[in-house]
């Protein structure tokens, strides 16, 4: 299963609709709004979304949650699992 966190910058005052819709995809497995410290945090919520491919994570990003409406961007985290990266020095 591939896991992803997903932020989220949605319409001023459209924050409680847009969790709304979130909420109803299944693979959409947690929906929260956020608030930064600093006045430059730029995103208003994040997912937590899961699917079996990280295709079905991209098709899900693009179609399903651009297709809600008041989202004015989006940026995708897709979760590495142990073992699939490797680190030198």
């Amino acid at each position: 299963m591939e896991k992803a966190y997903v932020l989220l910058r949605v319409e001023l005052g459209s924050e409680r609709d847009v969790l709304n819709a979130l909420e109803e995809i299944p693979e959409v497995k947690e929906a929260h709004q956020i608030h930064g410290m600093q006045s430059h945090c730029v995103y208003d919520l994040i997912i937590r979304v899961e699917a079996e491919t990280p295709q079905e994570i991209k098709d899900l990003v693009e179609k399903r949650t651009r297709g809600i409406g008041k989202i004015r961007s989006i940026l995708s985290l897709i979760c590495i699992k142990e073992g699939d990266v490797q680190f030198g020095i």
